[in-house]
């Protein structure tokens, strides 16, 4: 698939966008020299050097060191994004969780705040919100309050779909249809609100500080309460016209071959109702667990339980025709995999997976590289922190 060509900036913005550029290139390489931008960029050495001194008086560039690279003359100074140059709140909320965190301009996770429940009517939900975002700016200076880039919100579209599938409760879900979190957030912190889909933002994450540092097209699989999917290709994120762009979790497969799943409707079933964490506790259910949390599933996970690799099994055949598909379609040489588990469980599924794709190969075809994501439980937040800093520093949105 060939991306769209990009549209040049506006040239009111033009500087703005060179500086984003610049941030992209030592996010990507962690440090680099003037030398190095303008090789990266193809800016002049006189242009490079202008936009450096310009974000480091911003302080969102600092001075990391020298490097001597054996040749006569001064040492090329090296620069990397200033952590303090810039802070973000991220929220994640989904039927099964509320989580908030705040990072740093390198995305490191200053301090997080959890919450494994059932998703509560929808001021419930804002005022844990509100209290978790209040802890998290006691954190910040002053100083540092003024360098908040803002929220980030991220949660699934249609939060009061798909009940029955993820076997949820009916009550107090059908009033997130029109409540509209963003907004009541912003109204309540008076602090600039970015939403994005949950599975689009965590890939957003995986671009800025993950595996997007080094590759450029990816497709991107979230196994949580639900499964979700997302796209980058050329080092951006494809959205789609509704935001919807990678939602592989509505993709037609085969029933499930599990006693614990429901019939489908049809002849047949769609791949959320086989590969989720949520169908996974199903069977563990009916196989008499007592799960109460993620934390009960990772033990079982852990402990190689039969049950957990009788779904697990029954997900990667599920998964593989999946993956075959969206191969052909956006010609991704990598999928990458988060979800809210531990190592152990994206292990065992990236293992099964690798199998099965090589064993169901299509003739002049190689299954693509599978990858574990890069923040573990914390992906669909960090994506969520990572939002106000794409929509401020990102080059694909420099029209702003």
């Amino acid at each position: 698939m060939v991306p769209m060509p990009k549209k040049p900036p506006v040239p009111e913005f033009l500087p703005r966008y060179n500086e984003r550029r610049v941030l992209q290139v030592v996010r990507r390489m962690g440090e680099a020299s003037k030398a190095d931008l303008a090789r990266q960029t193809n800016l002049t050495n006189t242009a490079v050097g202008s936009i450096v001194s310009t974000l480091h008086n911003k302080n969102l560039l600092k001075i990391s060191g020298k490097r001597h690279d054996g040749q006569r003359g001064q040492p090329a100074t090296l620069y990397q994004l200033e952590p303090e140059g810039a802070f973000s709140i991220g929220v994640r909320v989904d039927r099964n969780f509320i989580q908030t965190i705040l990072i740093d301009f390198e995305g490191t996770v200053l301090s997080r705040l959890s919450h494994e429940l059932i998703l509560p009517k929808p001021e419930t939900a804002l005022q844990i919100i509100l209290d978790d975002v209040n802890l998290l700016l006691d954190n910040l200076s002053q100083i540092q309050r003024r360098r908040l880039s803002g929220i980030g919100l991220a949660q699934p579209y249609n939060l009061d779909s798909w009940l029955i599938e993820l076997s949820l409760p009916h009550e107090d879900f059908s009033q997130w249809r029109t409540y509209n979190l963003a907004e009541q957030i912003e109204d309540a912190t008076s602090i600039p609100v970015s939403c994005e889909n949950d599975v689009t933002a965590a890939s957003i994450a995986e671009l800025f500080y993950g595996v997007g540092r080094e590759i450029d097209d990816y497709t991107y699989v979230f196994l949580g309460p639900g499964i979700g999917g997302a796209i980058v290709i050329n080092g951006e994120s494809i959205r789609g016209s509704n935001g919807n762009a990678g939602d592989i979790g509505l993709m037609p497969v085969p029933p499930a071959g599990l006693s614990s799943a429901p019939k489908p409707k049809g002849e047949w079933d769609i791949l959320l109702n086989r590969a989720s964490i949520n169908t996974l506790i199903r069977h563990l259910h009916a196989s008499g667990h007592e799960v109460l949390s993620f934390d009960d599933v990772n033990v079982l996970v852990s402990g190689q339980d039969a049950a957990v690799n009788e779904w697990m099994d029954d997900c990667v055949t599920a998964l593989a025709p999946v993956i075959w598909s969206s191969t052909a379609l956006l010609d991704s040489p990598v999928v990458v995999f988060g979800t809210d588990l531990n190592n152990a469980f994206i292990s065992q599924v990236i293992a099964k997976l690798e199998r099965e794709l090589e064993s169901t190969a299509p003739e002049a075809r190689t299954p693509p590289t599978l990858l574990p994501g890069s923040f573990g439980s914390d992906a669909e937040a960090m994506g969520a922190a990572n939002l106000p800093f794409f929509y401020h520093f990102s080059t694909q949105n420099h029209a702003v």
